[in-house]
């Protein structure tokens, strides 16, 4: 096939005119061709620019002996550059924490719970830890890259928890403690702690060894928990200074059921 040594092309609607030397047909070619390269090139010079043939001399020969061959492209839509996304992040985000997410994950509690009782459920080197070991069994709420609401857990391996249950994890065990709720001052009383709380359930039913999950927390919290389909237990063995707490499980068979009647 011979090109012009310079191409010229013009656009109306959607369909691009190129000026080619000759018709080429050839193996599993029929009609006229045009190279991906010199179409890319023609296209990117818009539609009243010449674009130069890598490599060719200008050429003498008079436009007359060229034939026009039309491409009819995809009709692109114009998106104006105001309704274009500024981020590529994705607006709303779940997923198991890491230990990178420890700092963000402790500035949120430390607001959350000194401001409240004066100590913290788990400290920095705490949430790394847990997160560490038994990344799988935290969940954290991403809004645009930022973490807005997080729980995390371990497994425990007794009917009831004991205050070794505060700093341990035992694998072989089928109960999730769920040591800490948190959501970002910002994003409170907008309903994401229950939100949150029914994904990690989801998330922990999905995990054919864990059973049931647990927690304990003060006694104005038991409604919030009840609601969301935890029961309580009674009074929790674990103190932590002058605050005592109730202890509350949820089995996690039939959690679907409790979530579309408890109206959380």
């Amino acid at each position: 096939m011979l090109l012009s040594d310079t191409c010229s092309s013009s656009t109306q609607s959607g369909v691009l005119i190129v000026l080619l030397s000759e018709p080429v047909d050839g193996p599993g070619v029929t009609g006229p061709y045009f190279p991906s390269w010199c179409w890319e090139s023609l296209w990117a010079a818009g539609t009243t620019a010449e674009a130069e043939v890598p490599g060719a001399r200008m050429s003498t020969q008079g436009s007359h002996h060229l034939k026009p061959v039309t491409l009819c492209l995809a009709p692109q839509s114009v998106v104006s550059p105001s309704c274009q996304r500024r981020h590529t992040l994705p607006a709303s985000e779940f997923r198991c924490l890491t230990p990178e997410d420890a700092v963000g994950v402790f500035e949120i509690e430390r607001e959350a719970f000194i401001s409240v009782s004066g100590v913290c459920p788990l400290y920095l080197d705490d949430i790394r830890h847990f997160l560490t070991l038994c990344p799988e069994l935290s969940l954290g709420w991403f809004e645009e890259g930022r973490l807005v609401a997080f729980i995390i857990g371990s497994l425990w391996d007794e009917e009831r928890l004991t205050q070794e249950s505060l700093t341990l994890h035992r694998p072989g065990g089928h109960t999730a403690h769920l040591h800490v709720l948190a959501v970002h001052r910002a994003s409170r009383q907008q309903g994401k702690g229950p939100v949150l709380l029914w994904r990690y359930l989801h998330h922990l039913g999905s995990q054919p060894t864990v059973r049931r999950a647990a927690l304990m927390c003060e006694e104005a919290l038991v409604p919030f928990y009840q609601r969301c389909g935890f029961l309580s237990v009674g009074p929790c063995a674990v103190a932590v200074g002058p605050l005592t707490f109730t202890e509350l499980q949820c089995s996690l068979r039939d959690q679907a059921s409790r979530r579309r009647n408890s109206g959380c």
